[in-house]
């Protein structure tokens, strides 16, 4: 996210699949990177195209996912008309790992991006033949109290896609999870009809008022769960043990989630600036925020902390930086393509921290906290995180 100045009733239908992908430059350029000078990246043998995995999840079940196209006819979407409309892929414990491998992304936003980035020597479909760890639309395990559920807000021009690790490993932990992508808000989106949409409302830099839109993003999404409109195994889903987390503008979101939201019960911002309409309610729900760790703090953090009055928690992730939580840093050093971006945009985006360690990083204390304030679980990491890992230092901004 850009520093800030940064005719049925409401239905749900097949998506299409998406194979494959890391996240690209083109993205990184959403996050205000800048191409290195000198070629995109070292020439590539066309028979041997280069491929990528995402980190395995680090729970004991089997991964499952589906992809959902929601549309809310009761609602105008606020960037250019028409029904209000949203992506989700689900990830959530599956009765069976067998089965095919699902896509990353489809091989139409795989070739967007590559595209747009500039990435010719790249084949078109590299995106679509990342290695994900979750297998395509196979039955959910059955719990006696549901599967309690997560929501998974991405940043401004960056898909649910590149949250894919978070999401697999929540869901082998036990979790129903669910990435969204708000419409003219993600790079790149293919819809079942083959549009790929790109972050239309970016340009707007209308953060705070999009804010609010997800919030009420999520409501639908609950209630279509809820509604067993959604999905075929929408009753399984457990909407009143919800948690949200969300990165940079999906931060934000979580937060004004928190405050409107009543089903939703604890959040967690990875690194997003709070706005006045975030700023004016009280939160008595737990919320956390993994900050980065080069001292840019983002508007609004001090003067959130101040109206927290329920469990809160700031952590400051030594060494990392504002994408730290995202695939895209592990899959482009995979992918040959990190030197694409100048040394200072790579430190701003991901730190000085291994790429694939700083995503576990927020993977553990994520599953950590959700599994305490979904289900109750005792989370040493929560007491003293850095006793778990160093890289987690506690911040109090009150005593300094």
């Amino acid at each position: 996210m850009p520093r800030p100045s940064s005719p049925a009733p409401a239905r749900a239908r097949p998506a299409a699949r998406r194979p494959s992908a890391p996240l690209s430059l083109a993205c990184a350029l959403a996050l205000g990177g800048t191409l290195a000078a000198g070629p995109a990246a070292a020439s590539t043998d066309r028979d041997r195209p280069p491929t990528a995995a995402l980190p395995e999840p680090t729970g004991p079940a089997p991964v499952g996912t589906t992809d959902l196209h929601l549309v809310d006819t009761d609602r105008e979407d606020p960037w250019f008309g028409g029904d209000r409309e949203i992506m989700v892929t689900l990830w959530y414990p599956a009765r069976t790992d067998a089965g095919r491998a699902a896509p990353y992304l489809t091989g139409a936003e795989s070739a967007a991006i590559l595209a747009q980035a500039g990435f010719d020597h790249l084949p078109a479909d590299t995106l679509a033949r990342v290695r994900t760890h979750s297998v395509a639309d196979v039955a959910p395990v059955r719990t006696d109290r549901g599967l309690p559920l997560v929501v998974i807000s991405p940043g401004a021009g960056v898909s649910r896609t590149w949250m894919s690790s978070l999401g697999e490993d929540l869901a082998s932990r036990g979790f129903a999870v669910a990435g969204i992508d708000h419409r003219h808000e993600a790079n790149p989106v293919e819809f079942p009809d083959g549009l790929v949409e790109w972050c239309g409302a970016c340009a707007t830099e209308q953060w705070e008022e999009g804010a609010v839109n997800r919030a009420d993003d999520v409501s639908f999404l609950l209630d279509e769960l809820e509604g067993g409109q959604a999905w075929r195994w929408s009753e399984l889903v457990a909407t009143d043990r919800t948690g949200m987390v969300g990165h940079s503008w999906g931060g934000t979101a979580t937060a004004q989630t928190l405050a409107t939201e009543e089903r939703v019960e604890a959040g967690l911002n990875l690194d997003g600036p709070y706005y006045p309409a975030q700023l004016e309610a009280e939160i008595d729900k737990p919320l956390a925020l993994l900050a980065n760790g080069q001292g840019h703090p983002w508007p609004g953090w001090e003067e959130r902390w101040a109206g927290l009055t329920g469990w809160r928690q700031w952590i400051r992730v030594t060494d990392s930086g504002h994408s730290t939580a995202l695939d895209r840093g592990v899959l482009m050093e995979q992918l040959g393509v990190r030197d694409t971006m100048t040394p200072t945009d790579w430190r701003r985006q991901f730190g000085d921290l291994p790429v694939e360690h700083g995503v576990d990083l927020v993977r553990s204390y994520a599953s950590a906290y959700f599994d305490h304030h979904l289900r109750g679980g005792d989370q040493p990491i929560l007491d003293d995180p850095g006793s778990v890992h160093p890289e987690l230092v506690v911040v109090d901004p009150e005593g300094g």
